[in-house]
């Protein structure tokens, strides 16, 4: 018998920043509402149950308006984990938390929001990471 199998290239329209910070997760929600503007809100945790491995439990921030989404993420598991590399993303596992923005935003733009970040005591390091170029880049899809 034939074996088939489903090769699915996604196709990441959003724009992902990876941040390294010691902050705890509604510390670092709290700064960057504060900084940027925005009403990022707590949200259930995403739970990614990997079968026999083990499971996923990624923190999720989120701020929405009729114009643009941004999620702040928590890039390692809140749980314990069984998991060699339990991070959401595990080819950029050296960033702590990642923001996504979908939509662009109207009052900010990529190389702004950049530079607003790096700005921020709390924030140690802060790049653009192009999704597109990660492995794991299906974890990133809501």
């Amino acid at each position: 018998m034939k074996t088939l199998t489903l090769d699915v290239e996604y196709d990441c329209d959003f724009d992902l920043f990876g941040l390294v910070s010691s902050s705890r997760e509604h510390t670092l929600a709290w700064v960057l509402n504060r900084a940027l503007h925005l009403r990022l809100i707590k949200q259930q945790d995403l739970i990614y149950d990997l079968f026999s491995q083990g499971r996923l439990v990624i923190s999720n921030y989120l701020h929405t308006t009729e114009h643009h989404t941004l999620r702040l993420l928590r890039n390692r598991s809140v749980d314990p984990s069984p998991l060699k590399k339990p991070f959401l993303a595990p080819d950029i596992k050296e960033y702590d938390y990642l923001l996504q923005v979908s939509n662009g935003m109207a009052s900010h733009s990529s190389d702004e929001l950049l530079v607003q970040l790096s700005a921020l005591p709390e924030v140690q390091l802060v790049s653009q990471v192009d999704p597109n170029d990660l492995k794991f880049k299906e974890n990133l899809l809501f």
